[in-house]
């Protein structure tokens, strides 16, 4: 028995998938063309229910009339470029579009996948590129995951929009990573020591701020003074401030300071500041305010709690610059600054704070994140702990 055909606002048709006289989906057949023999080409979508292939050819037709899509001619790299820069430049957060477009950069562009046919792509396509970057060029294997990863993202979307029947980076096999998630606190005498050797620093505040209250410097440097509740003794993260690369289709880039939303849905909280910091806050918009009025129109008021002089957020790079050099000339080991956030997890445990109160206070979206500074502690807590045992014994 003849499939029946249904039309689809007269541009295309949708009809029952058969396979040995039964449904097993339905498919939709568009007419895009002709071959140079005269013999008409068509696109077909593939699909559980009607409603999917119709979304399928529906947006199909939406990319050709936008001139995004003009054939089957469409390579992994022309795909790659087109997903990134028409599909997700709006959505993704700058920091995660500069990594993809890096990617895209790097390893897709002129890479030996570039002009595969996305509808001729396959499993060993990838398998083989990956066995020459890790081979050959001596990628790292994370590196190549990475790659991998974001390739798949990018595919899901092909195979979402039927330009592929299946995601191929699924069925690559990679070797696996071990992880070894390295945790570089400041232990209680540093912590005394470093909080010595800051007294007086322009950033001294700063830096108290990541170890009283444990957010993460974007944070900390999009903190405004309707962030803070005196009153309450506790701030509230809302907003963060990053130093990302503006990328624009035709290649041009270039740095700037941006405010964006928080890193998770997690991230958005409020945490008690210790009393001694909510002191020198206090003191410290005293002393804001003054300048405020010195400087006049001069100054960029744009209610940030630690910025510069001028009243313009600072660039990440300069606490980051700053805490290496203080604890550089103090004789005291190398910690980026994300460490002195961990070095204030570290203290709540230390302490006994249970790790889900732990994981609130930080923003983390995932408790294993929680988990690893835990262990991190335990270890000190085990070794604390034989050295009782062995006292016992003399």
């Amino acid at each position: 028995m003849a499939n029946k055909r249904q039309r689809a606002n007269g541009e295309g048709s949708i009809m029952k998938n058969i396979r040995n006289g039964k449904q097993i989906g339905w498919r939709a057949s568009l007419t895009i063309g002709r071959y140079e023999s005269g013999a008409l080409k068509r696109k077909e979508f593939y699909g559980k229910t009607k409603k999917e292939v119709q979304t399928k050819l529906d947006e199909y037709k939406r990319q050709m009339s936008m001139g995004v899509l003009s054939d089957d001619k469409l390579t992994v790299e022309s795909w790659f470029y087109t997903w990134l820069f028409d599909f997700r430049s709006k959505d993704m957060k700058p920091k995660t579009f500069e990594l993809y477009e890096g990617i895209y950069r790097v390893y897709i562009k002129d890479s030996e996948i570039a002009n595969i046919k996305l509808s001729d792509l396959r499993t060993p396509h990838l398998q083989r590129y990956y066995n020459k970057l890790l081979d050959i060029d001596k990628l790292e294997i994370s590196n190549v995951n990475r790659i991998n990863n974001r390739l798949k993202t990018c595919l899901t979307e092909a195979e979402k929009q039927g330009y592929i029947q299946r995601n191929w980076c699924k069925m690559v096999t990679l070797p696996k990573v071990e992880k070894i998630k390295e945790i570089n606190v400041l232990s209680k005498d540093e912590q005394i020591k470093f909080i010595e050797a800051i007294k007086g620093n322009d950033m001294e505040l700063l830096f108290l701020m990541a170890l009283g209250t444990g957010l993460r410097l974007g944070e900390i440097l999009g903190l405004k003074w309707s962030d803070i509740d005196f009153k309450e003794g506790t701030l509230s993260v809302n907003r963060t401030v990053q130093r990302v690369t503006d990328i624009q289709k035709d290649g041009s880039r270039k740095m700037v300071l941006i405010e964006q939303t928080p890193k998770t849905k997690n991230s958005y909280r409020t945490v008690p500041i210790p009393q001694n910091i909510l002191i020198q806050l206090k003191i410290h918009k005293k002393n804001q305010n003054g300048l405020i009025l010195s400087l006049g129109e001069s100054y960029q008021n744009n209610n940030y709690v630690l910025c510069e002089n001028t009243g313009k957020a600072y660039d990440p790079n300069k606490p980051n610059r700053r805490l290496t050099s203080i604890l550089k000339a103090n004789d005291m080991d190398h910690i980026k600054f994300h460490g002195l956030r961990h070095t204030y997890a570290t203290r709540l445990f230390e302490a006994g704070i249970p790790p889900k109160t732990v994981q609130a206070l930080m923003g983390h979206s995932d408790i294993s994140l929680t988990l690893d500074i835990y262990t991190h502690v335990m270890k000190e807590t085990k070794l604390e702990a034989v050295e009782k045992i062995n006292s016992i014994f003399g």
